[in-house]
């Protein structure tokens, strides 16, 4: 079977956006050739082929492959016409796009090459199930599929939910994952100790995804997958004492009510997918519903807050 592979070069920032895009048209997997990523890969200096790294360290690459077929230009045309409203809200960069089709067995083995081991703060690493690790003393190994959907612990959004849940989950907490794409943000609660994490998405694949990896990391008896429009019918096992929600400013202010009704007083909100641009809003917000801020982290153009209930 013949697989066309789209490449759009854009931005650390965009990679995101544009790679949910692609997996939004039936991409059946993603690449992200990243500068820092590739960077964090190299062991050894002098293994470094420096054709493949970029002076410009905003610039990413976001690979996807559509299946060949009669209905492929209109899907390129819908990757085209997204990308053009996306730079209304982000900088996309070039956001240039080309083709090329590639055989199956070549792209479905040679695109694991990008992804290795990565430690996450200090007890967390995150690798692809293909990939041996051993882990040192006290590390915690959260075993993902990035073929399968996006969140696999690269993103500077995903990284910084990952270093403040190892700061503030405790053991025999509740915790909600609002909109838990591959759930790799609820497996992380669970194997830190929470007893039960529900986690919670609208799109039907992130569901099926997360259930998959939430399986393959033994935490099934912690974590419960549900598909949900935010908080909205989530409430089954109780309060929570941590929510965390990785989605975007926008969703992030229209949930915050709810996140206050569903979290026990003095609990936990971490909010992130937050582009620096609007951290003054959702900051109001999350004062204006009695939310302390307790840290605000950054990462590139990327904001996680931490913040306590006050009710």
């Amino acid at each position: 079977m013949s697989w066309i592979e789209v490449q759009v070069k854009t931005t650390r920032d965009a990679v995101d956006a544009v790679s949910n895009i692609l997996y939004d048209v039936g991409a059946g997997g993603v690449v992200i050739e990243d500068f820092h990523i590739n960077l964090d890969e190299v062991n050894e200096w002098d293994e470094i082929d420096i054709d493949r790294f970029i002076v410009d360290e905003n610039i990413a690459t976001v690979k996807g492959y559509l299946p060949g077929g009669p209905d492929l230009p209109d899907k390129i045309n819908v990757v085209k016409e997204r990308i053009r409203e996306l730079r209304n809200y982000l900088n996309t960069g070039e956001g240039t796009i080309s083709i090329t089709e590639v055989y199956e067995e070549d792209w479905a083995n040679s695109w694991k090459k990008y992804y290795k081991p990565v430690k996450i703060g200090p007890k967390i690493v995150v690798k692809p199930d293909w990939e041996e690790y051993e882990p040192e003393d006290g590390e915690i190994v959260i075993e993902m599929d990035p073929g399968m959907a996006f969140g696999t612990g690269t993103h500077e959004t995903t990284r910084m939910c990952i270093i403040m849940l190892q700061k503030y989950v405790e053991p025999g907490m509740n915790v909600f994952d609002v909109g838990c794409g591959s759930g790799i943000l609820a497996i992380t609660a669970a194997k830190l100790g929470a007893s039960r994490v529900l986690a919670s998405d609208i799109d039907d694949v992130a569901v099926n995804v997360a259930k998959e990896n939430v399986q393959k990391n033994g935490v099934s008896d912690v974590i419960t997958v549900k598909k949900s429009d935010g908080l909205k019918e989530v409430n089954e096992i109780g309060p929570a004492d941590l929510i965390v929600a990785n989605i975007i400013a926008d969703v992030i202010i229209k949930i915050t009510h709810d996140v206050r009704e569903n979290l026990k007083n003095n609990g936990i909100y971490i909010a992130s997918g937050i582009i620096r641009d609007r951290e003054k809003d959702v900051v109001e917000k999350l004062k204006t519903e009695g939310f302390s801020i307790e840290e605000i982290m950054y990462d590139g153009e990327w904001v996680t807050i931490g913040c306590v209930l006050n009710a």
